[in-house]
């Protein structure tokens, strides 16, 4: 059974076409890593699916509940079913109250009397004292703010935790902690999880599959093996190309593929393919027609993409790059 089921999900912003028809499927106890460069819609589509955002068309199931667009009285028994965990645990923690308050919200919204034990199990779990229930978030470091955000997320035991770039605030030597903290809670806890990072090496760390996201629309699904070990769609391939590898020879050998131009506006997207305006080996179908997803390879594989075959064969444009081309992947 899925935890969570998206459908056709759009959201417009006036004419900002943010999120245009996105469909995911995250069953219970996996994680979904959804990635892609700034702009291209990952965190407008967490945001949506907590329903901090009221989706402009298509449908937000948990388990078998449509929330899509439910009044906030018609929201609250949904609630504990979903929580989320923002980039900035600086900003997301309010400063008036105590660590104690903060993680204990979620349960006074539920009318629950007794949160003391529950707030001190829940500081304990993400690693820290419950005596730092009665200090301020300007007390603390920022690992320690973002174990609050995560300890106050997990207190009511929601079925799905959407993590919007839980770490890309955090210093680098607190990021490791922060994802194997995530990563033990979510197998002891068994909650599905979605992703949303621009780290690479986290997803390959701590995702079960993997969605590719460029300017509002996927256009690479499927297990973590898939996308790391044959990718299929250019975009993929050049994320990839651009991510670093612990390996200082293999990493000097690596060329990175090579896009042109800067990623086109969401108010006036390309025709056919969005990505064909940067495509190294686009044609001309790329630029009239727009690809459908559809199913390629073992584990329900799926790419958006013209030019990859139905066994997932297709260009490889890590090998086939022209060095002329101007612009990186970023």
């Amino acid at each position: 059974m899925n935890a969570l089921e998206i459908e056709d999900l759009v959201m417009h912003f006036g004419p900002v076409r943010a999120v245009d028809g996105v469909s995911l499927q995250i069953r219970k106890g996996t994680v979904v890593a959804l990635v892609g460069e700034s702009g291209s819609g990952k965190s407008t589509v967490g945001r949506c699916i907590v329903r901090l955002l009221e989706p402009t068309g298509g449908t937000v199931r948990l388990a078998d509940a449509d929330i899509t667009h439910l009044n906030r009285r018609q929201l609250r028994k949904h609630r504990r079913d979903v929580s989320i965990v923002f980039q900035d645990p600086a900003g997301s923690l309010d400063p008036r109250l105590s660590v104690g308050d903060i993680v204990s919200e979620p349960l006074r919204l539920m009318r629950q009397r007794d949160t003391a034990g529950p707030v001190a199990d829940s500081l304990r779990r993400v690693g820290l004292r419950p005596e730092v229930a009665h200090r301020s978030p300007h007390e603390l470091s920022g690992g320690q703010r973002q174990r609050v955000s995560i300890a106050r997320a997990l207190i009511s035991k929601p079925s799905l935790l959407v993590a919007d770039e839980p770490t890309s605030a955090l210093d680098v030597s607190v990021q490791a902690s922060v994802l194997n903290l995530l990563a033990d809670l979510q197998r002891d806890l068994g909650f599905a999880c979605l992703f949303i990072t621009h780290d690479l090496s986290a997803v390959e760390y701590l995702a079960d599959e993997v969605a590719v996201m460029y300017l509002g629309q996927l256009v690479e699904q499927g297990p973590r093996e898939r996308i790391f070990g044959v990718p299929a769609h250019p975009y993929t391939q050049a994320l990839l190309s651009a991510a670093p590898v612990p390996d200082p020879t293999t990493q000097r050998a690596r060329v990175p593929v090579l896009l042109g131009d800067d990623l086109p506006s969401p108010i006036d997207p390309p025709d056919g393919c969005r990505f064909h305006t940067r495509c190294p080996v686009a044609v001309d179908r790329c630029r009239t027609v727009v690809p459908e997803s559809r199913v390629i390879g073992e584990g329900g594989h799926r790419v958006a993409c013209h030019l990859v075959n139905d066994d997932g064969t297709g260009p490889d444009v890590r090998r086939t790059q022209d060095t002329t081309d101007t612009g990186a992947a970023r």
